[in-house]
């Protein structure tokens, strides 16, 4: 071997021994520097820092405070919970299994909230615990539902002192741009505060009961999954909506929520507090395939298929569809193709127009039979 070769090897291997000990001895210098602070560093004479009084609240601040404090003790949590046994020790034990808001009616332990929130519990007879602000839980009975709406009355029994209802606003005098507060138990954080404005009136939402609910409210005030149920309040802390859901792909807040206007949440509950139940403004009729109907060249209006006997419809002289069985086929109903004057787009829209209406309301419907056009007036039944 060149010995200039194996010099000059060995010269680097003596090199990078010296500086992994280098880097080494650093190492444990810092680690025991660290450790080890000397006196030199160290003030044993230390004491805290003066500190500073928190500034006034400006006046918006001091608003939200005050809704805050104001509303908090109307809110409430709402958990479906099941019994478990353990395979372990067979002791028993306690699963929350869905989780939501809601808030105090009356001060005889009723409790608003969002039909979602408690379908698991309804469906499979599960145990409802509402939770007060001061964290007493009690055992919840569901008083009514009203899927279409997606609402809920339920019933606690607790102390009247501990029972402090919300206050009750008005929707239809509603702005965009108006402030609104939200507060709830978004991913069971309980009593949480955002705030926004109105960023929409009148939108439609869909309900779990497959219907459309009218007349939404749209706000940018942050809604996550655990608010739904819970107020949504205007700047003098009275009720202007119930939060119920959020417009995201990805189930997080992104700026687009939605509630329930308090006029509908009004009404809706005080029939269920009343019957337990909420019956919907009806015609008695059932209509005929869109598309279909579409397809067979009828570009306009609604067709009747069924007239349900006994219905206001029926009492109208208003005509379903009628099967020949001779020829097998059937003879066209009658052709709605306006609603108190206003002409009708489609099934969903007339849909949407009468469940608007209250029960016992009379509608103008306009009529085409045999190219013929004549108007009835029908008054409402509820179902």
């Amino acid at each position: 071997m060149n010995p200039n070769r194996r010099d000059s090897a060995t010269s680097i291997l003596i090199g990078t021994a010296l500086l992994c000990l280098g880097v080494a001895a650093g190492l444990v210098l810092a680690v025991q520097f660290r450790a080890e602070p000397t006196e030199a560093v160290l003030n044993p004479q230390a004491e805290p820092r003066t500190a500073e009084p928190l500034a006034a609240s400006d006046p918006e601040e001091a608003e939200a405070v005050r809704v805050f404090r104001e509303c908090r003790e109307s809110v409430v949590n709402v958990d479906t919970v099941i019994r478990l046994r353990s395979a372990v020790d067979y002791e028993v034990r306690e699963q929350q299994t869905t989780s939501g808001s809601g808030f105090l009616w009356d001060d005889e332990g009723r409790v608003v909230t969002n039909y979602h929130v408690v379908r698991d519990a309804v469906a499979n007879r599960r145990e409802l615990r509402v939770m007060l602000a001061d964290r007493t839980p009690y055992v919840a009975t569901v008083i009514g539902t009203a899927p279409d709406y997606d609402l809920a009355v339920l019933k606690i029994t607790a102390p009247k002192e501990s029972l402090k209802p919300i206050r009750v606003g008005r929707s239809a005098d509603l702005e965009v741009g108006r402030k609104t507060y939200a507060i709830g138990n978004p991913f069971g954080l309980s009593l949480t505060m955002t705030k926004g404005i109105i960023s929409a009136l009148d939108r439609e939402i869909d309900s779990p009961g497959d219907r459309t609910i009218s007349g939404a409210i749209q706000t940018d005030a942050p809604i996550n999954p655990g608010n739904s149920g819970g107020p949504l309040l205007d700047r003098d802390g009275k009720l202007i909506g119930v939060n119920t859901s959020i417009a995201s792909p990805s189930g997080g807040n992104v700026g687009i929520g939605f509630a329930i206007p308090v006029d509908t949440v009004n009404t809706v509950v005080t029939e269920l507090i009343r019957t337990g139940r909420i019956l919907r403004p009806d015609l008695g009729i059932k209509l005929f395939d869109q598309r279909r109907l579409r397809q067979a060249g009828v570009l306009t209006g609604v067709m009747v298929a069924i007239v349900e006997d006994g219905s206001p419809a029926a009492a109208a002289g208003i005509k379903g569809m009628v099967l020949d069985r001779r020829t097998n086929t059937a003879e066209r109903g009658d052709l709605i193709i306006a609603l108190n004057g206003e002409k009708v787009r489609d099934n969903l829209d007339f849909t949407r127009r009468i469940a608007n209406h209250a029960i016992g309301d009379v509608v103008r419907l306009t009529l085409e039979r045999n190219d013929e056009q004549r108007t009835v007036e029908v008054k409402l039944r509820g179902v």
